[in-house]
Order: C-alpha cells, then sequence, then structure tokens
C-alpha cells in the first residue's frame, strides 16, 4: 500500500486529507509541523503533500520542498504542494516541486491528480 504524508498546520484540512486518501485506498501519516521533513526516512512515503505556509514554523513549505528534493536527488519521491496562495504554480516551479494543488480544491480533482503521480493505491 503505497504512503502519503501530508504536512499542514490546519488540523481541520489535516482530516480532510486523511479521510480523502484512507478511503482511496492508500496509507496516511498526517503532521502539523514541519519538523516532521527531517524524519522522512523513518517514515518512508511514496508521496509528501505539503502545505506553503506552516504556522509556527521557521520554514516555508517551498523551502522544506527544496530541502527534500536536494536529500532525495536520488531517490523519485514526488513534492506536492497545497495552498491558497495566488503564486503557487510559481513556489512549485521553484523548489522543484512534483505539483501543487490549490485550495479550496474539489476532491475528484484532488483524487485523480494524486492517482496521476502516485498511481493506485
Amino acid at each position: 500500500m503505497k504512503r502519503i504524508l501530508v504536512i499542514d498546520d490546519d488540523q481541520d484540512i489535516l482530516e480532510i486529507f486523511n479521510i480523502i486518501f484512507q478511503d482511496a485506498g492508500y496509507n496516511v501519516v498526517v503532521s502539523n509541523h514541519s519538523e516532521t521533513a527531517e524524519h522522512i526516512y523513518e517514515i518512508g512515503p511514496d508521496l509528501v503533500i505539503l502545505d506553503i505556509r506552516i504556522a509556527g514554523s521557521d520554514k516555508n513549505g517551498g523551502q522544506i520542498c527544496t530541502e527534500i528534493k536536494e536529500k532525495f536527488k536520488n531517490v523519485q519521491l514526488p513534492v506536492v504542494l497545497v495552498s491558497g496562495e495566488a503564486d503557487i504554480s510559481s513556489i512549485a516551479s521553484q523548489c522543484g516541486a512534483d505539483g501543487f494543488i490549490r485550495k479550496p480544491f474539489d476532491i475528484g480533482a484532488l483524487l485523480h491528480r494524486i492517482t496521476d503521480i502516485l498511481g493506485e493505491p
């Protein structure tokens, strides 16, 4: 079963992602703090979904994405950014993200995008 790591500071969003992805058949790990990105080796995700703005973090999602991409440059670990920011496509491009999802999102479109990147659970 493929594992998705979701990092977002909004507990409601984390719960929504958890329900959506578990119902679709994925294994889901959710976290509300950016330090989780430092433990990716232990978590072993097949995909990381990362909010751009993480309250209480000294790094934004773009910076965390860049760090993940640098650490895992020899491994295929897709990162998808999630945000309501107007410039999310630019941020995703700059940090090397594999895609982005705008908030608010359509559940069907979200699952389609994740399946395109990750494949079936």
